[in-house]
């Protein structure tokens, strides 16, 4: 036998898996890493998260990654370059917190790595009738540079057996934070605003995810094209702005927004040509940076409390947990507090669980259903094929 293939057959049969998670969002500001002790699958997985940290991008890596991010055209030498390097500063940040951590590659199990999402295409947003995503940052490059083997890729085989390939965290959520007491919604606020619904365990509901519109990803990428900013840190300026009511109302016509749960989407639809084509239905012309920011926060707000309460209409004790980098922008939770005062609306930390960490450390369950866990443990997820995602790299 291999002795890859009977180290990760041991791996599958140990109690508990130290797994590093990994995940970089839309958002490109850094990446994610967690450090997850993970024992059991399916229902009896039990999480238990011991490191994390956000390793930030280099302006220039990040500059060029949007050479090709939501790009309909890219130069496939740029394309392939990256997709190794990546990888390269990935696995660098990951070996650069593990020596931080004082852990050595044989120390840990596995990486999950969900790569860079670099163009998000479901069926029905483009001319093709196939669904398709695409990630960067291959996994073999992870493997043999950490030593570590390596579970990558994982959106794929999701669309490979029918699905649109978001949102995946739905996976992990149902596992973990089912309640007996209430229904759950797990709001992320990322580039892509989406949420899982988990219904009480007693109400016969199917658990599912979805995205729900623009996070912060249109906000971000105002505030870089015109300011030269990352983002508008606290929602400073947008709280010094005032909403454009006719442009916003153009922005809530997106006809993505009327389309039924669960769906998707990414910064291929929310960007700033929908924001352009706004302004010019709705007239709009002169107008300041801090008021256009008050109206694409606005956006976000309403297009996020209104797919909630689509998704919780006639429910009684719905809590509502967040997470996402929107969770530390005070003028957005203001917002969205205010439009769901009718739920219980907490910070995901309430659940006990470091919200920034959440979606690497769900990719870390990911993982771990792959290794040792089975299909039939997510069956009951609605819209959600039920698959064990992701592919194996060796490190030799």
């Amino acid at each position: 036998m291999n002795t890859q293939i009977e180290k990760l057959y041991q791996i599958a049969q140990k109690k508990e898996r130290f797994i590093i998670g990994l995940m970089s969002g839309t958002s490109l500001d850094g990446l994610d890493i967690a450090l997850c002790q993970i024992s059991g699958s399916g229902t009896n997985t039990r999480l238990r998260l011991l490191n994390f940290t956000t390793a930030s991008y280099s302006a220039d890596f990040r500059h060029e990654v949007k050479q090709i991010f939501a790009q309909k055209q890219v130069d496939h030498l740029m394309w392939s370059t990256l997709h190794v390097k990546v990888a390269q500063v990935h696995a660098d940040l990951v070996l650069a917190s593990m020596k931080s951590w004082g852990l050595r590659s044989e120390d840990i199990d596995l990486i999950a790595s969900h790569g860079q999402t670099v163009f998000h295409a479901p069926k029905g947003s483009h001319s093709h009738q196939l669904n398709s995503t695409l990630q960067i940052g291959d996994g073999d490059h992870i493997a043999v540079k950490t030593g570590i083997i390596t579970i990558s890729d994982f959106r794929q085989k999701h669309v490979a057996a029918g699905g649109d390939g978001a949102p995946l965290v739905v996976y992990g959520d149902a596992l973990l934070y089912t309640s007996e007491e209430e229904y759950r919604v797990l709001l992320n606020i990322g580039g892509i605003a989406n949420f899982t619904f988990l219904p009480k365990q007693s109400s016969g509901l199917s658990a599912y995810a979805t995205d729900l519109g623009p996070g912060n990803t249109l906000m971000n990428q105002y505030m870089q094209k015109h300011l030269g900013e990352e983002m508008d840190r606290d929602g400073e300026l947008a709280s010094r702005g005032v909403v454009h009511d006719e442009l916003l109302q153009m922005l809530l016509e997106t006809a993505f927004l009327k389309q039924h749960f669960p769906k998707t989407t990414g910064p291929e639809l929310f960007n700033l040509s929908l924001l352009d084509n706004a302004m010019q239905e709705a007239k709009v012309i002169n107008l300041d940076h801090a008021d256009i920011l008050a109206t694409l926060a606005q956006f976000t707000i309403e297009s996020t409390v209104d797919g909630i309460r689509r998704a919780v209409d006639e429910l009684d004790a719905v809590s509502v947990y967040i997470s996402g980098g929107g969770l530390h922008n005070p003028y957005l939770m203001q917002g969205i507090q205010q439009g769901l005062a009718d739920c219980c609306v907490h910070s995901f930390d309430a659940i006990g669980f470091d919200p920034d960490a959440k979606e690497a450390a769900l990719f870390a369950v990911l993982a771990n259903e792959t290794i040792a866990g089975a299909p039939a443990n997510v069956a009951h997820i609605a819209g959600s094929p039920a698959v064990c995602m992701g592919k194996i790299s060796f490190p030799y």
